[in-house]
């Protein structure tokens, strides 16, 4: 390993001394990309579990199923790759045994809720004097305010977001389905994302191409929220609405984006809700600076939704970064001061059952006296009502 993730695991290892921990056990595929640099393995969806062993001194060991293998040394430094084939002996259980042997009373970290159930309850029940304890806040909190290097990725990222917007504006229009406009918004953040990439390096491992089902709702099913794009054509006054937080993705860094157009024109009560949306959303945009509370920003978002006549209907913002759900949370209980460097997302979002749902969302950084947007896309009325 080298850079950003030695000085990671240097960080991870100092504190396993202070706490005693002898080895930490990672899984989790974002936390394992985080100190590591490795990602794209198929994991868990197939049975195979990719495991990261940082010990308390001395070198790291990656654990992967053998078909695997090359992939891990074209984008992982450590020498020590150990491999594992389906059915063949006790598979990846083998190594853990050969490097906790001669460990006992050994105290092995995991992240207890992101580790695969068999990894989990294998550590747990068959592994004798040893004993496991969560990491998770721990890494959470080292992966809460960001580098330099991770905020211009982010910016990046930032970017084929709102390419993907772009595409999406020049797509929508009365009689075009909604897969047309998820096919449009695919297009255009895979090309933007693509003109980030070096054709050597690190960047041949990687990916441009934006995937994931795009969540896109359109007439009276913007009520849902979440559903996937289907064959429903638009019509002349429809509302719709991309939420692009699952596919808002650029080198394993998550952003949260949410816009919603309007289709020639937009009726007069989708417009008042919508500008409520906005209004609520900006209140917590203007309040964020280092020292504010994340559960202070939530309320007051809620105050403008309550004045309105309205009420929300889920939290107001989450961290993202490495992760789709990272801390802080903009939500009721979550006390943590804001701090420089700390990325998050902020929703602004009206649900009306059986009629329309408004919704808008956007990424930020942290800075010295408030916040710079990483999704600068608009969300005025007037420019998101295209024919």
């Amino acid at each position: 390993m080298s850079n950003v993730y030695d000085e990671r695991v240097i960080k991870i290892q100092s504190w396993m001394r202070n706490e005693n921990i002898d080895f930490c056990v990672l899984c989790d595929p974002d936390t394992i990309y985080y100190a590591s640099g490795f990602c794209g393995d198929l994991g868990m969806d197939f049975g195979r579990p990719m495991i990261l062993v940082i010990p308390q001194v001395g070198e790291c060991t990656m654990i992967t199923p053998l078909l695997e293998e090359l992939l891990v040394k074209a984008m992982v430094l450590t020498e020590d790759v150990r491999t594992w084939m389906d059915g063949a002996g006790s598979e990846w259980r083998k190594h853990l045994l050969d490097l906790f042997k001669g460990c006992k009373n050994s105290t092995i970290g995991i992240e207890q809720y992101k580790t695969p159930l068999p990894v989990f309850h294998w550590l747990q029940n068959d592994l004798r004097d040893v004993g496991l304890t969560d990491i998770t806040d721990f890494l959470s909190g080292m992966k809460m305010i960001k580098s330099e290097e991770d905020i211009n990725i982010m910016r990046q990222a930032g970017q084929v977001a709102v390419a993907m917007a772009e595409a999406a504006t020049e797509t929508i229009a009365e009689g075009v389905p909604e897969y047309e406009v998820a096919l449009a918004v695919i297009a255009g953040g895979t090309r933007k994302a693509a003109s980030f990439f070096k054709e050597e390096g690190p960047d041949l491992m990687l990916s441009p191409t934006i995937h994931d089902l795009q969540v896109i709702n359109s007439g009276t099913d913007t009520q849902i929220c979440h559903r996937r794009n289907s064959i429903r054509k638009l019509r002349k006054g429809d509302p719709i609405y991309l939420c692009f937080c699952a596919i808002a993705k650029f080198k394993q860094f998550k952003l949260g984006f949410d816009r919603e157009w309007f289709v020639g024109e937009a009726k007069e009560k989708h417009a008042m809700v919508y500008e409520v949306c906005i209004k609520a959303q900006q209140t917590g945009l203007d309040m964020i600076r280092p020292g504010v509370i994340a559960e202070d920003v939530h309320m007051a978002v809620n105050q403008v939704y309550r004045d309105a006549g309205f009420e929300a209907g889920y939290r107001t913002g989450r961290g993202i970064g490495y992760a789709y759900l990272e801390k802080p949370e903009l939500k009721t209980g979550d006390k943590t001061p804001l701090e420089k460097g700390m990325t998050l997302c902020l929703d602004g979002g009206i649900t009306i059952p059986g009629e329309f749902g408004a919704r808008v969302g956007d990424s930020f950084v942290v800075t010295d006296t408030g916040i710079e947007i990483l999704t600068p896309y608009p969300k005025d009325l007037k420019s998101l009502t295209v024919s």
